[in-house]
């Protein structure tokens, strides 16, 4: 299982769309949008979760697109770095 990060979003992206994105390239395991605790709206980022196989021809096949008017940043999700490692005492 992969989990893809889908940058670029349009605030207005909802689940179903992005799904129905994704769908044509395999089993769509799960999927979040990252909203804005005020207004709902997309903050403009998401991960989805599909099988290895299906995660990167999904990967291949939409880094780059158009959807809603904005080129999408389609790749792996790296692990984020640690925060507050703070400086040496």
């Amino acid at each position: 299982m992969l989990t893809i990060f889908v940058g670029n979003l349009s605030p207005d992206t909802r689940e179903a769309e992005l799904r129905e994105l994704f769908e044509p390239y395999g089993t769509v395991r799960s999927l979040r949008l990252v909203a804005d605790v005020f207004s709902g709206k997309c903050r403009g980022i998401g991960f989805v979760e599909m099988e290895g196989h299906e995660a990167r021809a999904a990967m291949a096949a939409l880094d780059g697109r158009t959807f809603k008017e904005r080129s999408l940043k389609v790749n792996q999700e790296q692990p984020r770095a640690r925060r507050g490692a703070g400086r040496a005492r």
